[in-house]
């Protein structure tokens, strides 16, 4: 699980501006972070079947924020692709 303290790093790194908290970048940043958890879990724990249901519901949302934000700010896309090392 992703810790508050991680959470609110994370929040404050990607935000566009004071009291953003939930703009689509921030939760991509924050579902990648926990993808990133629950794929490690994974690797240790290979029979976690509904952890795994879990982390793919996870990667389609972020799938879907992303498509928003391409289709929507072009820009926006680019930079957060760019900044969590989406794509290769």
């Amino acid at each position: 699980m992703i810790t508050t303290e991680k959470k609110n790093a994370v929040i404050g790194e990607h935000r566009t501006h004071d009291t953003d908290t939930g703009s689509p970048e921030i939760q991509v940043a924050i579902l990648t972070e926990r993808i990133q958890y629950l794929t490690n879990h994974l690797n240790k724990n290979k029979k976690d079947f509904s952890t795994r249901r879990g982390l793919l519901k996870m990667v389609g949302r972020r799938r879907r924020l992303l498509n928003y934000l391409m289709k929507n700010d072009l820009q926006r896309y680019r930079s957060i692709i760019e900044k969590l090392g989406l794509r290769k």
